[in-house]
């Protein structure tokens, strides 16, 4: 069973990372001019969904899911992933998921918010600023402006498919993973793992954030990978 999941964990990360890349080289040689509205506003949310996945593959990796029998194999997909996503340290960032796994919604948690603003746009702010790195920020500007240069890639472009991209998908994961299912409950959590689940259909489940709506299935298991989770709350509501 275990060596069938590393197989299916090891084609969909490599399909994420590989098809994101077709997809930023191919939406950064477009001609706006060819374009309409529609169509730009298609390939930006296409893009912002890729780009969600790459952090979701990382995710994964964390966890050591996609390949647990050679971790080394995983972590380097899991370094890759976060690369192309923004630049992220994969050790870093395992370290502090970890932390959220440990202590899920209280003060130690790094994605919870400052214990006493709880509403969506000043916990984004104030998660957000915890990841704020200054030294990742200038190899982003740099990294943009030597595509822009040496590529002879439009400024339009870059900023459209790539940049702003990277900040909705910032949106997408801190609302469907963060905030919806890790927010205090009217009658405050219900138990240790201070978190819920919001019930969507199959596709409509894997538009919003590859199932992270089935939160408190995947602190449950976090052995399980993303789209195993699905498969996990069928069972759990039998």
């Amino acid at each position: 069973m275990k060596s069938k999941q590393t197989t299916i964990s090891l084609l969909i990360a490599n399909f994420i990372i590989t098809l994101w890349i077709v997809s930023i080289y191919s939406s950064l040689h477009l001609n706006l001019e060819e374009l309409n509205i529609i169509g730009i506003l298609a390939i930006v949310f296409w893009q912002t969904f890729l780009h969600t996945g790459l952090f979701i593959t990382a995710h994964d990796a964390m966890h050591g899911v996609i390949c647990p029998q050679n971790l080394k194999i995983n972590n380097l997909i899991g370094s890759i992933a976060l690369i192309f996503y923004g630049f992220f340290l994969f050790a870093k960032m395992q370290k502090r998921h970890g932390q959220h796994h440990q202590y899920p919604a209280t003060a130690l948690d790094p994605d919870y918010h400052d214990g006493k603003h709880q509403n969506f746009l000043i916990w984004y702010l104030y998660f957000m600023f915890r990841y704020w790195d200054w030294l990742r920020f200038a190899v982003l500007v740099t990294t943009f402006h030597s595509i822009k240069a040496i590529f002879h890639i439009p400024e339009p472009n870059l900023l459209l498919f790539w940049i702003i991209p990277f900040v909705l998908s910032s949106f997408q994961l801190f609302y469907f993973g963060t905030f919806l299912p890790h927010r205090e409950p009217v009658n405050g959590y219900p138990d240790q793992l201070r978190t819920h689940s919001t019930y969507l259909p199959f596709l409509l489940s894997l538009i919003t954030c590859y199932h992270f709506l089935y939160h408190r299935e995947h602190h449950e298991n976090p052995d399980v990978p993303w789209w195993g989770l699905p498969q996990v709350t069928m069972k759990n509501q039998d």
